[in-house]
């Protein structure tokens, strides 16, 4: 399957080329985070399978992505507190929602939780979350018990590269988190393992894994929705996770 993207907002990629007008999309994937987190960055990499430093967005920005037969929106959301408000807004209705923090910033982590959990009010009571570690590539990565501690700050000064603060363990149980809040059972929804991710918009790494097992894992939402002509239950019996990596620190 070969998905075409169109996408529209301030700063989006030009739609591909020769792609046709795209229609009214079936269902709305939206990201969140604070700031500096990555989120456009992410899309443009997915996008365009291209890397390019970005501005802050203001607002928001959406992006249509053709899956197979159906039409999906993703909308790029700003992380500053000045446009905060305009989050339960791009919220309304959507299916899922991939909420992002970068694992150089522990701080970016909490806030996914303290600011931006509570804008998803406004999603389908079945939003399927995922949650996403990005900037992988500025960490080092060092094997417990090789090193003495100072032989691991001589190594990390002498590089450009910094320690991680969050490991995925800790988006596993902020997933789990999310789930009671939500009030959803475990046994009705993907497993966490399958639905935190660790990825590079830099270097692409698990970018176009990231964003296709969503929207396979939204399937079942859009093919309901429109068998009813309306938003129904997600049914996730038959949740199968794709093939790939995801790479692991603490776990």
């Amino acid at each position: 399957m070969e998905p075409r993207a169109e996408s529209s907002g301030a700063g989006a990629p030009q739609p591909a080329a020769g792609g046709s007008r795209m229609k009214k999309p079936d269902v709305k994937v939206v990201l969140l985070g604070d700031v500096h987190v990555g989120k456009t960055s992410l899309l443009h990499m997915y996008v365009e399978k291209r890397f390019q430093d970005t501005v802050s967005t203001v607002g928001g920005a959406f992006y249509l992505k053709q899956w197979g037969p159906y039409n999906i929106s993703i909308w790029d959301t700003a992380g500053r507190e000045q446009f905060h408000g305009l989050g339960s807004m791009y919220c309304r209705g959507a299916a899922a929602v991939i909420l992002v923090y970068d694992v150089c910033n522990l701080q970016s982590l909490v806030e996914l939780e303290d600011r931006f959990l509570a804008l998803t009010d406004t999603a389908s009571a079945d939003c399927i979350f995922a949650i996403a570690g990005n900037k992988v590539d500025l960490t080092e990565e060092i094997p417990l018990g090789q090193e003495t501690e100072e032989q691991k700050i001589a190594s990390f000064s002498s590089s450009n590269k910094v320690r991680r603060q969050v490991c995925k363990s800790d988006a596993i149980a902020l997933y789990k988190r999310i789930l009671k809040y939500k009030m959803l059972d475990e046994k009705t929804v993907p497993p966490a393992e399958a639905m935190c991710f660790e990825t590079s918009a830099k270097t692409g790494y698990n970018v176009d894994f990231l964003f296709e097992s969503m929207f396979d894992t939204v399937l079942p939402y859009i093919k309901k929705k429109k068998a009813k002509g309306s938003v129904g239950t997600v049914d996730l019996a038959d949740y199968k996770p794709r093939k790939g990596k995801n790479s692991s620190c603490c776990s």
